[in-house]
């Protein structure tokens, strides 16, 4: 068994799961009372953070175990939960890369985070251009059709 408490949760107007349109989306994340502003000292020197957030309002009959057409469009080929970016997964994790817009104390601003109003925050990294892929991502055609209007 893995405990995990959130380190803060998405303020943000968004409070419906849709599945386009979160480029322009800003979201305040603050931190949760038990943690200290340090913690956030130095992220402001970064343009972005990867955000770790629990997809919290999945419901459990809902997780996806089996290959299924992503957005169930039968004109895209059927995939498992961990070939796709979808919510429904065994662990209801979530991992996005936002634009870090500015930090304040123990808040961080951020845009196009793609979590709704009360999302926990699991976890907050820089992203390092050493951390991003060497070589050249390869995807197929039907994910970049998915993601035309994601973002």
């Amino acid at each position: 068994m893995i405990q995990l408490q959130p380190i803060g949760y998405v303020q943000s107007g968004r409070k419906e799961v849709e599945d386009d349109f979160w480029g322009k989306e800003t979201s305040v994340i603050q931190l949760e009372d038990e943690l200290n502003e340090q913690s956030l000292d130095g992220i402001e020197t970064f343009s972005h953070v990867e955000v770790i957030f629990y997809f919290h309002l999945v419901d459990d009959n809902k997780i996806q175990y089996e290959s299924r057409h992503p957005r169930n469009n039968e004109e895209w080929p059927k995939v498992g939960i961990f070939a796709q970016r979808g919510k429904n997964r065994p662990n209801k994790l979530g991992v996005t890369t936002a634009k870090l817009v500015k930090r304040e104390g123990k808040t961080i601003i951020v845009e196009g985070l793609d979590a709704v109003e009360g999302t926990p925050i699991l976890d907050i990294k820089p992203v390092m251009q050493e951390f991003l892929p060497r070589e050249k991502v390869q995807q197929p055609s039907w994910s970049s059709e998915l993601m035309k209007n994601y973002w």
